[in-house]
């Protein structure tokens, strides 16, 4: 029995083998019509599309960029704002016939996905561009986007404006009459601990620098010195953190938080201890996750378009990969996304 090729697809629709090929790897170059077109035949006649392998190594490419992020890929399936971002990443890049990879640190020990694992580019996430597995990126030549990091020579970013964001929270609680105010944070060393005034410059991360340089560019000129408390990851469960800043003989009557989920933490354990949301504490956290709306009562905080940034990220390594197979230099942007405070129910004028 004759076997079904690239070929015979091309002859029976009247078109190029390379126009077949297109319809299975890069269906953007082709209108919809014709590419259907193209797949009803190839299934009619039993052909499954061009041999992965043999296309890797014919095209040069691979078909998927990696997405290295700075902890347990679980985190990609249960962090609530990781998952929009990714969804988003995805949906831009379908068009372009790329997938994702998702790639962990790869820190310790001889599993190294950032040196091995086939990719035609790569989101780097939140982690810091002098580590092993970015060293390893850049040694392979992978087109790079940092997402959630200081900006690097010869990479592009995608960021959003945290500092801002965190700057108007706290002046949020200012203007509602809060001056014994706290902090619920990560990346400030070992913890969970309660640490004195840190310097933004101590923080691990871009994040968390820029968002504490925010809290302090309001807090300070009006001289509040706020409590603060710290956990090594924003990942970890917040509560133990929570309870160092609320379980204590004069508590503060407001905080601000890393994240919606370290906020939610935040606010069961003000509950677990008698307290009133926001009766007796006023709460703000950060990114206006789904999280945020569901929480009762609804939790004010600061908004970032994840999916417009998930879309900025895919955008950015597209136009670098498709540089980089031509021969270009990577045009090492940086953009920069807006945020903006919603305010709920978690915050209030502060009682006599």
């Amino acid at each position: 029995m004759r076997r079904t090729t690239l070929q015979t697809v091309a002859d029976r629709v009247g078109v190029s083998r390379a126009t077949v090929s297109n319809a299975f790897s890069r269906p953007d170059q082709l209108s919809s019509q014709l590419r259907h077109k193209i797949l009803a035949v190839a299934e009619e006649l039993g052909y499954v599309g061009p041999d992965p392998t043999a296309r890797m190594l014919a095209r040069g490419t691979t078909g998927a960029v990696g997405v290295l992020l700075p902890d347990s890929l679980r985190h990609a399936f249960t962090d609530e704002v990781l998952t929009t971002f990714l969804g988003a990443v995805a949906d831009a890049l379908a068009p372009t016939g790329l997938g994702l990879t998702l790639l962990p640190p790869g820190e310790h020990g001889d599993v190294l996905p950032a040196r091995d694992v086939p990719m035609d580019g790569a989101l780097v996430c939140a982690v810091a561009p002098g580590s092993k597995a970015v060293n390893w990126l850049v040694r392979r030549g992978v087109p790079l986007v940092l997402i959630d990091e200081d900006p690097a020579a010869g990479m592009a970013g995608v960021n959003v404006d945290d500092r801002y964001g965190a700057r108007t929270a706290a002046e949020h609680l200012l203007d509602l009459g809060h001056r014994h105010v706290g902090v619920l944070t990560a990346g400030l060393g070992p913890g969970p601990r309660l640490v004195g005034l840190p310097r933004p410059e101590d923080a691990v991360g871009h994040t968390s620098r820029q968002r504490l340089k925010g809290w302090l560019d309001a807090l300070v000129p009006a001289g509040v010195s706020p409590l603060v408390s710290s956990q090594p990851s924003a990942y970890d469960d917040a509560s133990v953190a929570a309870r160092l800043l609320l379980d204590i003989e004069d508590p503060p009557s407001a905080v601000l938080c890393f994240s919606d989920a370290m906020a939610a933490e935040l606010v069961r354990t003000a509950v677990d201890l008698g307290g009133r949301v926001p009766a007796d504490l006023s709460v703000v956290g950060f990114d206006d996750s789904p999280l945020a709306s569901r929480l009762r009562p609804t939790l004010t905080t600061v908004r970032q378009d994840v999916d417009a940034k998930g879309r900025a990220a895919a955008a950015a390594l597209h136009s670098a990969i498709e540089r980089s197979h031509a021969g270009h230099p990577v045009a090492a942007e940086h953009v920069q996304l807006p945020t903006e405070l919603v305010v709920r129910q978690t915050t209030a004028l502060l009682s006599a």
